[in-house]
């Protein structure tokens, strides 16, 4: 028996997502998730792992959606770790629901790059988890933070802020 406030769950046999990967006009980009065995703990929440793993894919599609191949970026010799992340819990989501993974760059400070995410039901009607990630520009060969972002990278990730 599902509460009125949870979205109602797909037939079984509904197995492709029902949305697309695509920016949307706010300036996010939305990638669809639905919860399989795999990325929940044993009550059948998702684990607190796996919302890292879909804000890694989310973000690597959102730079592809806007025509800026991850692998390309490590191939001008910068590597973008991820130094800092804070997410908040709101809600689980379980076994068999679906959401959408909201991703969106925020801003640049020098070599620190900052994107905002949101986990939503598909409605927007409930928030499950909100966050914030700070990825940083790493000469490859040095293995040292860079003073500036290489040209082509800084004008690669200039597109997602207009």
């Amino acid at each position: 028996m599902s509460s009125p406030s949870q979205p109602q769950l797909p037939p079984n046999g509904a197995i492709a997502p029902k949305t697309h990967l695509n920016a949307t006009t706010e300036g996010w980009f939305e990638y669809p998730v639905r919860v399989q065995p795999h990325h929940t703990d044993y009550s059948g929440a998702v684990w607190h792992g796996t919302y890292l793993t879909w804000i890694e894919a989310a973000r690597v599609e959102y730079l592809r959606s806007m025509g800026i191949d991850f692998a390309e970026l490590v191939k001008l010799g910068c590597d973008l770790p991820v130094i800092e992340l804070s997410f908040r819990y709101h809600r689980a989501i379980r076994l068999g629901q679906e959401a959408i993974i909201k991703t969106r760059m925020n801003k640049t400070a020098g070599v620190r790059i900052n994107f905002d995410y949101r986990m939503e039901s598909p409605d927007a009607q409930e928030y499950y988890v909100t966050g914030v990630v700070t990825l940083v520009a790493v000469d490859r060969k040095k293995g040292k933070i860079m003073r500036n972002l290489p040209p082509r990278v800084k004008d690669a990730l200039i597109k997602l802020l207009h």
